[in-house]
């Protein structure tokens, strides 16, 4: 099943955020100010997102951030697990599997899964609705 940190929710909005104004450095303030959120925390997250190379930093008074490629080329798993690390499948509800091989729940873990790994890698940033306050 799917879990979105703050911190991956955060990222998720910035990077839809910043598709909506290709190739224009944003500022921080600028985003956190759209999404209604800490600057500070959003700055930490939008530095993961330069570490994992989706986007790019400027520095000094004009300074902000970027995609780093074309909304067309990123895919939200990308930006998912820039932050959360590698999206796992669990076909389990218990840590170790505890209904000798056939889940109470049947195929649906299963099924779950496989449509939000689906859904994350088939959507490209350039495909996700605009946030208010683009352009």
């Amino acid at each position: 099943m799917l879990k979105v940190s703050e911190a991956a929710s955060l990222a998720l909005h910035a990077a839809a955020f910043l598709a909506g104004r290709p190739g224009e450095v944003v500022t921080t303030g600028e985003v956190a100010s759209v999404l209604d959120v800490s600057e500070n925390h959003l700055s930490k997250v939008l530095q993961r997102l330069a570490k994992a190379g989706l986007v790019r930093s400027t520095r000094g008074p004009r300074g902000g951030f970027m995609l780093s490629r074309s909304p067309d080329d990123l895919t939200l798993l990308e930006v998912y697990e820039a932050i959360e690390g590698p999206l796992g499948t669990t076909n389990c509800l218990f840590s170790r599997p505890v209904c000798n091989g056939e889940c109470i729940l049947g195929d649906l873990l299963t099924d779950v899964n496989a449509r939000i790994r689906a859904r994350l890698t088939q959507t490209k940033l350039s495909a996700v609705p605009q946030l208010a306050g683009v352009k």
